[in-house]
């Protein structure tokens, strides 16, 4: 008789560093329908943390329950970011205490250019991303900034998302399926800038189908299995365990 993998040991591991972001006993819903079920984590500041886990699992969920979207409805729990009670604030309040969300369809802002979509975005004066940098992290925005954002390829306007969220000086960047939809080449191109970032202290939350690749790149992941966490610990340790891989992410 097949027995089902036990990886409870290692769900909400204690970390001896501070927590940069805290999230406590969280449970949100969509309406009716229980979609994170009472999760517990701690993400540190520079950290990469990879959010892993099937279809339905509750990834998007939970980024967006960090953000403080509207939508879902967080009824219990705390999450504080830097001593400040997310839990407490509008999804405006959250991002002007450092919270940067990228979302699935990146929302770029139509009829505005490159550069427009940035400017809109930017705090003033900025504080540590200013356009110019931006451009240097993204010489293909550079080359671009005079045309409409919708009207870049889907790995530009990726990164466009990611600049525009940078332009705001945030603490916290959440990237929910970064890669999805992109050649390879461009993947890479993502990932040598989220490691580029993270040297200069970004702390980045990842939700990736590609868990591979999202793992490459991650410190830690979590996964999480009908909205609750059954593994939390180093990303190399997922990478090592092909029982936990086939369990959970079906790879």
């Amino acid at each position: 008789m097949n027995v089902r993998p036990d990886f409870s040991k290692n769900a909400n591991k204690a970390e001896t560093a501070p927590a940069f972001l805290s999230v406590w006993d969280m449970h949100s819903y969509y309406g009716e329908s229980y979609i994170v079920q009472g999760i517990s984590f701690n993400v540190h500041e520079g950290e990469i943390l990879a959010l892993l886990g099937r279809n339905g699992a509750g990834k998007t969920t939970t980024l967006r329950s960090i953000a403080r979207m509207d939508s879902p409805q967080v009824n219990h729990g705390e999450i504080w970011l830097d001593h400040q009670p997310l839990h407490k604030m509008s999804s405006y309040e959250a991002a002007t205490v450092g919270l940067g969300l990228v979302p699935e369809d990146r929302r770029i802002i139509p009829g505005l250019t490159v550069e427009e979509n940035l400017q809109l975005a930017q705090i003033a004066p900025p504080i540590g991303w200013s356009i110019e940098r931006l451009y240097d992290l993204f010489p293909r925005l550079g080359e671009r900034r005079n045309q409409e954002g919708v009207t870049l390829s889907g790995g530009e306007q990726q990164m466009l998302a990611i600049a525009r969220a940078l332009a705001r000086d945030i603490k916290v960047l959440l990237l929910d399926e970064p890669y999805e939809g992109l050649a390879p080449v461009i993947v890479d191109e993502i990932e040598k800038t989220l490691r580029v970032i993270k040297e200069q202290g970004m702390t980045t939350i990842l939700v990736e189908q590609n868990a591979v690749r999202a793992l490459q790149l991650a410190d830690r992941a979590i996964i999480l299995d009908t909205g609750s966490i059954v593994f939390d610990g180093s990303a190399a340790e997922v990478l090592e365990n092909s029982d936990l891989r086939a369990e959970y992410l079906a790879i």
